[in-house]
């Protein structure tokens, strides 16, 4: 089932652009282009969008905003907080790797997509860590964690992620695997007691 944002957050810039990298990747697309898949003059594209490079970083934080209203269909807040817990890893990890346009541009023009995803990441990394810190806040206020600042391990897992797509491993875990691996390491990382887990 769709999410909300899949939904209802439709771009017809950013789905001309998506289509547009997809069949010939971001390289070689060039604003007319987009302008055309998306239905306006390339004069209406530029005043919204400078450069291409802004229409791409937009592709990019949608994408991650499209993860992130994938990770909110799949927690259900009632369940225990190790399940939560692990519908966010196990919904981050199949998105990653199903996601067509991270993987065509890793395969075909990595120099175009490397950038903003490592120095230029901030933005998309900010989105995860962004979420992720409300997420350990809600765990504690609820009281299945101690007290403690949230931000830094909110951000070591958004780069956990970011590992991820960095070095995808030739070898995805299964699922039995991925789910002993939150109880394993993620949960006592973020410090979630036995109590927690049920």
């Amino acid at each position: 089932m769709p999410s909300t944002l899949e939904k209802t957050d439709r771009n017809p810039v950013l789905d001309g652009a998506l289509e547009a990298f997809l069949d010939f990747g971001v390289r070689r697309t060039n604003m007319a282009e987009i302008a055309r898949r998306a239905g306006i003059s390339p004069a209406t594209l530029y005043r919204r969008y400078s450069q291409k490079s802004d229409v791409v970083a937009a592709v990019g934080l949608r994408e991650a905003e499209l993860i992130l209203a994938a990770i909110e269909a799949a927690v259900d807040v009632s369940t225990p907080p190790l399940e939560q817990l692990t519908a966010v890893h196990l919904t981050v990890a199949t998105r990653l790797r199903a996601n067509k346009l991270l993987q065509r541009v890793l395969a075909t023009e990595p120099e175009t997509v490397l950038p903003k995803i490592t120095v230029d990441a901030e933005p998309i990394l900010a989105i995860g860590r962004e979420y992720l810190a409300a997420f350990l806040t809600r765990l504690q206020t609820e009281g299945h964690l101690p007290s403690y600042d949230v931000r830094p391990v909110a951000d070591c897992l958004a780069r956990l992620a970011q590992s991820e797509v960095l070095t995808p491993s030739t070898e995805p875990l299964t699922e039995d695997e991925a789910r002993a691996f939150v109880r394993d390491h993620l949960a006592p990382f973020i410090r979630l007691s036995p109590e927690g887990h049920r």
